[in-house]
């Protein structure tokens, strides 16, 4: 598809309904970097099938991305995020959709499931006060920062430790009783 902020998060409610129905699992788990953890919040906040979901480096708004929506769709375009003129069908709507989709509000309304919040401490893309902001939003999530790293937390080994060892807690509190 073309790039929307929407769409992206329609395709992680749309990948959520296919576990939920063909593998039946006893929960689902989320885990996403950069814009990828802030669509998931969004899709995983109202659907009750996902148990708990960690995020890194993500942003809690995408609001600086809606001051100039239009240089923003002209570098979609450019990169071939966007690669036909007549997408989007209602550029109105695409625009509205940088300040409609709001993962700080998304994490108000997950603030009953596990969420994990991992920020660089040198991530020069999305600024340190979004992972707060997303953490006291939610209210009980884990937030950790990572000494020295970047926005590229998947790069990163300390990080991906930090995020095995929060799921193997998970796993075990939801086992002990």
């Amino acid at each position: 598809g073309h790039f929307s902020l929407q769409g992206w998060v329609d395709d992680v409610s749309a990948a959520v309904e296919y576990l939920a129905t063909t593998q039946h699992p006893k929960g689902i788990w989320l885990c996403g970097f950069g814009t990828g953890g802030a669509v998931a919040l969004v899709a995983a906040a109202d659907d009750e099938r996902v148990t708990g979901m960690a995020m890194a480096g993500s942003p809690a708004d995408f609001d600086d991305w809606a001051v100039n929506p239009n240089r923003l769709m002209a570098h979609a375009r450019r990169v071939g995020a966007i690669r036909s003129p007549e997408f989007p069908p209602d550029p109105e709507e695409w625009r509205a959709q940088l300040r409609r989709i709001r993962s700080v509000a998304a994490a108000e309304r997950f603030s009953e499931r596990p969420l994990l919040v991992l920020h660089g401490s040198e991530d020069d893309a999305v600024p340190h006060f979004d992972a707060r902001a997303l953490a006291d939003a939610h209210g009980l999530a884990e937030m950790r920062y990572i000494r020295g790293a970047g926005h590229l937390l998947r790069h990163d080994p300390r990080a991906v430790a930090v995020l095995l060892g929060w799921l193997a807690r998970q796993e075990g509190a939801r086992r002990d009783p």
